[in-house]
């Protein structure tokens, strides 16, 4: 697979299961997207009977308490994309529509695996258009108290550099910083799960969250102990699952990134925020385009009943 080519799926992949936060089934569908299309989702079963279409773009993103949500309420949302949004970008897919019938991606196991795993099932192709990058051009940093996030230049690729610091034991302070490939993203983010404390429950379902958070889907963390009967997948596992966050987040930008992430203490808000600081001023960065990728003319299959085209105008 040549990578200076933009990439989409072979065909569809269906996934089920609950929001984490809604604890609500749902049903979603990753179709084939032609070259440029990028990501989107295809918001369905809306109270309306009107579908609505949203960019997966961090000028669509409405929320960034405990996930990430674009759209709104009224016309249309959904929330929770991280997961799916890190598994597109950690396997460098550009062009995909995500069809939803629901306000929530589902948790899964809580990880980006099963995400991994049904898109390996059907496979990639080529769009048959050059692949863009968004090349980080000069320094961008916020900050909030003592957390920071920042995009810096890099002569190439993409690296994550990320440091969570807990006052509990259990998670406490831990960092993981590595370039961004398909193969290091498979081997060491997807499988890394999201984590909340068990003091923290009552509180997050009195303000309507985690209603679907199970031992299933999370990690649950005591005062000094995980209560998972299986314990951690990871040794580093909370701040393997923060980088997949982010790099979820940043999957926002619209574009792979040519540049190098570093956070302390951050989250989504903060890696949106750093994505809102370099799109800020045009002087933070440029756009460029891979050489030598030959073009087509043809466009991949949507799926019965699906057509770009009812779509274009929305975009």
């Amino acid at each position: 697979m040549r990578t200076n080519q933009q990439i989409t799926l072979k065909g569809p992949a269906t996934l089920r299961g609950i929001g984490v936060h809604s604890g609500k089934p749902v049903e979603i569908t990753l179709h084939p997207a032609a070259a440029n299309h990028g990501i989107c989702f295809l918001r369905t079963g809306m109270p309306t009977g009107h579908d609505r279409l949203i960019k997966a773009h961090h000028a669509c993103v409405s929320a960034t308490e405990l996930c990430t949500v674009i759209g709104d309420v009224e016309s249309g949302a959904v929330a929770t994309i991280e997961h799916l949004m890190s598994a597109l970008f950690g396997l460098g897919i550009d062009n995909v529509l995500v069809e939803i019938d629901g306000p929530e991606m589902p948790i899964l196991d809580g990880s980006a695996r099963l995400y991994v795993e049904a898109i390996d099932a059907v496979g990639i192709a080529t769009c048959g258009a050059p692949r863009r990058w968004i090349k980080v051009l000069r320094t961008v940093r916020i900050e909030v108290g003592r957390a920071f996030a920042e995009l810096r230049p890099i002569d190439r690729g993409f690296r994550l550099d990320v440091e969570i610091d807990f006052d509990n034991p259990v998670i406490g302070r831990s960092r993981k910083a590595m370039d961004l490939n398909p193969a290091s993203y498979r081997r060491e983010i997807a499988g890394a799960r999201t984590f909340g404390m068990m003091k923290d429950v009552e509180r997050y379902w009195k303000a309507g969250f985690a209603l679907g958070a199970s031992l299933e889907n999370t990690v649950a963390v005591g005062d000094n102990a995980v209560v998972n009967p299986g314990g951690l997948r990871y040794a580093d596992e909370f701040v393997r699952h923060k980088y997949l966050d982010a790099v979820g987040d940043l999957a926002l930008a619209g574009l792979p990134i040519q540049g190098a992430y570093r956070s302390y203490c951050g989250g989504h808000r903060m890696n949106v925020g750093v994505l809102d600081a370099l799109f800020a001023d045009r002087a933070n960065y440029t756009i460029v385009e891979a050489p030598g990728a030959r073009r087509e003319t043809t466009r991949p299959e949507f799926g019965v009943g699906l057509s770009l085209a009812a779509f274009a105008s929305d975009l």
